[in-house]
Parts: structure tokens; C-alpha cells; sequence
């Protein structure tokens, strides 16, 4: 059991019991919220739990859930995952769906599919206008013969190869959700910023200055006029 003390103005003392700090860490990243339910601290960690899954399922709402994905590649490196991760759980997913679709698998949890533009030539052959302009199926709507879709799975990373140069399927995301997609890899990726504070917080406890640390740094102030 570990406890932090407080010295108060007043000259009383507050005592924050962490039980087992590295253990509420962990349950802190796993679920947000939850280290400092473990740990008895029941309005902040209603309070972080509120504040960090709010954020990122809102993100994961307005992304349509392609904001989260994993991916490493050297043309479509999801750095903006390294912070998302921090949410724990909830972007869990993205890691499965990274691993099944490494090798050129399908996604789980298929949301979507999609497949290039293709015309009917004069002579009644099927010619595609841009292999890698991808469109979504309309409802009802079924595959073409001998035409292969290019799924799109929850928090699965894009489909297809990387193009930096033409419309590839990160790209029709782009498209489709327009300033949607921007927004919500901000919403998932401040989420787990914010869960970092969380999991540093059921670690070492809460940030409670002394009055002489205060003193100490009102002495830096200017005195008003």
C-alpha cells in the first residue's frame, strides 16, 4: 500500500492512498479511469473515464473509425497511433486488424467495400478507367463479375498499395470524409494525450502544491499596481 501526504494551509493533512501505483498505471492505460477507481479515487476517475472515451469514440464517430489503424509502412506511417494507443482498449482493435492484414489478408470487422470504376467499351468489354479509384458499393448494389473488392475493416489500416502520386484508398478516405478525417485522428489522438495525464496521475498521485511552493513561485510574480 502506498500513500502520498499532503501538507495543507490550514496545517491539516491530506492522505492519498495509491495502493499498488504501477498497478493502477496499468489499469489506467488498459481502461481510462479505471487505475483510479482501483485506487478509490471515484470523481476523477469518472472524470477521466467521461472526458478520454468521449473524446475518442466522438473521433472514431466522425473518422467512420478509419482515423485508428496501425500501420508502419514506410509510405504510410501511422504515427498519430503511438497516441491513440495510450486510450488503451478501445484502440485495441487497430493492432489486430494490423496483424491479419500484413501479409495481404482481409480485414475483420468489414464496414465496407469497394472496388475501381470500370465502363462498358463499344465491343461490350469491361475497361477500367483508374485501378485505383476506389468507390464504395451503393446499398443493393452487387460486385461486377470477376471483379475483386478491396475491403475497408474497423480501425483496419487502408487497403491495397500506398501511392503518394495517385487516388489510392487512404486517399478516397480523404475524399469521402473530407475535413472529418482531420478531425477526428485530433479527437482520438488528444484522447490518449489526455489519458497519459491520467495513468501519470493514479502513478504518483495528484498535483497538490504546498504553501511554500506557491510562495516560492508568486516571489517571480510582478506586484501589482
Amino acid at each position: 500500500m502506498t500513500e502520498v501526504v499532503y501538507e495543507l494551509d490550514d496545517g491539516e493533512q491530506l492522505t492519498v492512498e495509491l495502493r499498488d501505483p504501477w498497478f493502477a498505471a496499468l489499469l489506467a492505460w488498459l481502461w481510462p479511469g479505471a487505475g483510479h477507481f482501483y485506487q478509490r479515487r471515484f470523481a476523477k476517475g469518472f472524470l477521466y473515464m467521461t472526458c478520454v472515451l468521449g473524446l475518442f469514440f466522438l473521433g472514431v464517430l466522425w473518422g467512420s473509425s478509419r482515423v485508428v489503424y496501425a500501420s508502419f509502412k514506410k509510405d504510410d506511417f501511422r504515427w498519430q497511433y503511438l497516441c491513440q494507443v495510450a486510450v488503451g482498449l478501445p484502440a485495441f482493435p487497430a493492432i489486430v486488424q494490423a496483424i491479419v492484414t500484413r501479409d495481404g489478408g482481409q480485414p475483420l470487422w468489414v464496414i465496407a467495400e469497394r472496388y475501381p470504376e470500370i465502363v462498358m467499351s463499344g465491343s461490350g468489354a469491361r475497361v477500367v478507367l483508374d485501378p485505383l479509384s476506389y468507390r464504395r458499393l451503393r446499398p443493393g448494389e452487387s460486385l461486377p463479375p470477376n471483379m475483386t473488392s478491396i475491403k475497408d475493416g474497423f480501425m483496419a489500416p487502408p487497403s491495397g498499395r500506398i501511392d503518394l502520386n495517385q487516388n489510392d484508398v487512404l486517399g478516397t478516405w480523404h475524399t469521402e470524409l473530407g475535413h472529418f478525417f482531420e478531425i477526428g485522428t485530433l479527437y482520438t489522438l488528444v484522447a490518449g494525450l489526455l489519458n497519459m495525464l491520467a495513468i501519470y496521475d493514479a502513478m504518483v498521485g495528484p498535483a497538490i502544491l504546498s504553501k511554500e511552493q506557491r510562495e516560492k513561485l508568486g516571489k517571480g510574480k510582478p506586484e501589482d499596481a
